[in-house]
């Protein structure tokens, strides 16, 4: 129970109050005020440091510009409080309850806040820098313009809570619900976002360079012009999210949900760098390598350039003759690409091969015994204008749809029949190379000639 001359010395005035323990208290008394009833009081500049004011009821209580450093406010009731600009360094606020209260422009440096009922404070311009909020509830809290840098608000529940224009400097927000925050133009570089509910939240223009936003859930969330330069998004969602204009140099993200994702105009230069960008996320590394390292794009050159896909059956027979290609095509400088399609059901073989049809620039495909050509060629070809140059045995007939593709598309070059590997191979860079160079050329033209 609070000692009742220091309730009674307390109730004549701030005035009186401060002068008491400025001129008369020993400077080492600790004011017993445990649950003292100050609900309502005008406490304004009070020095009620180093007071004990555990389980004390101070809501509604006029406590702005209080020295309250050092005190014991465990369990106390502050909730609806005014604690603008007051010290609260090193206090004990465990299990204290803040609904409500205002502590705009507060001192909270190294005060303990374990498990303390924070709903619906207003800490605008707090400095809460290296403070402890780890799984405390923030719902609709004002937090506009605090300092947090460096602050532990893993877990925390930050749902609707303003942010705006606030220091998250190396933030602790790992597995926090930020859904709906107001984090606009806030500085979170380097913060930890890993695994954090960020869905819905207002995070334009913000700051979060260098962050670690791995696995965390930004659906919806509006990143417009937001810095995200080197961090990290590893598994991230982001559907139907926005990052338009965001600046995107150095970013890590990998396997990202991006169903939805609105990604406009992204920059992928540094600051100081001529401005580029693109209109994807998960390319955009790929650019930037591809602008400045020149090893990868002589790689690209030498892909589209030289670049030959052979397709065929890879039985012990028919793989001789498809090395025996390659081996051939190598002396003309192409850098041949085998590739065995033995199960043409799965979707990502499918990709696979019309990927490398796509960067290939001309196609020998063996019909000889053809097993799955007939289902690559069916999707290569209407898919990919790449010149397809077919070989057949003159022994054996060319599969049923070959005809249709053939005719429907130009690319599709006449078959070259040949009667045994050693003529084919003579007649390789006259009868297969030149056509196929031929085609590349016409629709190089064509392509030049189109609107």
């Amino acid at each position: 129970m609070a000692n009742e001359e220091y309730v009674n010395r307390l109730k004549q005035g701030v005035d009186a109050w401060n002068n008491w323990r400025h001129t008369e208290a020993d400077p080492n008394t600790f004011p017993d005020l445990t649950g003292a009833n100050l609900s309502g009081a005008i406490l304004a500049g009070a020095d009620l440091s180093h007071a004990f004011l555990a389980g004390a009821d101070l809501s509604r209580t006029n406590l702005s510009k209080t020295n309250l450093s050092e005190a014991i406010l465990t369990d106390a009731n502050l909730s609806r409080a005014n604690l603008s600009e007051a010290n609260l360094s090193f206090a004990i606020l465990s299990g204290a309850i803040l609904s409500g209260t205002n502590l705009s422009k507060v001192d909270l440096s190294n005060t303990l806040l374990f498990d303390a009922h924070i709903a619906g404070a207003n800490f605008s311009g707090a400095n809460l820098a290296g403070i402890n909020l780890s799984e405390v509830d923030l719902f609709r809290t004002n937090l506009s313009g605090a300092n947090l840098s460096k602050a532990n608000l893993s877990k925390a529940n930050l749902i609707e809570v303003n942010l705006s224009g606030a220091n998250l400097i190396e933030v602790n927000l790992i597995k926090a619900n930020l859904s709906r925050a107001n984090l606009r133009e806030v500085d979170l570089s380097g913060a930890n976002l890993s695994w954090a509910n960020v869905s819905k939240a207002d995070l334009s223009r913000a700051n979060l360079s260098w962050a670690n936003i791995s696995e965390a859930d930004l659906s919806r969330a509006d990143l417009s012009g937001a810095n995200l330069s080197e961090a990290s998004l590893v598994k991230a969602d982001l559907a139907d999210a926005n990052i338009t204009n965001c600046r995107i140099f150095g970013i890590s993200a990998w396997k990202l949900k991006s169903a939805g994702l609105k990604q406009q105009s992204l920059i992928i230069t540094d600051y100081g760098e001529p401005e580029i960008t693109v209109d994807n996320i998960e390319v955009a590394q790929f650019f930037y390598l591809l602008l400045h390292n020149e090893k990868i794009r002589d790689v690209i050159d030498t892909i589209t350039s030289k670049a030959v896909l052979i397709l065929g059956r890879f039985t012990e027979e028919r793989k001789n003759v498809l090395n025996a290609i390659r081996e051939e095509l190598r002396k003309c400088d192409y850098v041949p690409i085998l590739f065995d399609f033995e199960k043409p059901t799965s979707q990502s073989l499918t990709a696979t091969v019309l990927t490398l049809a796509r960067l290939s620039r001309f196609i020998v495909a063996d019909l000889t015994d053809p097993s799955s050509i007939p289902y690559e060629l069916g999707r290569i070809v209407p898919n990919t204008k790449v010149p397809v140059q077919p070989l057949l045995l003159s022994a054996k007939r060319e599969f049923a749809m070959f005809a249709d593709l053939h005719e429907d598309y130009h690319w599709v070059l006449p078959i070259h029949y040949y009667d045994s590997l050693e003529q084919l191979l003579v007649d390789l860079k006259e009868r297969v190379v030149g056509p196929a160079e031929r085609k590349v050329l016409d629709l190089r033209g064509k392509a030049k000639e189109a609107p």
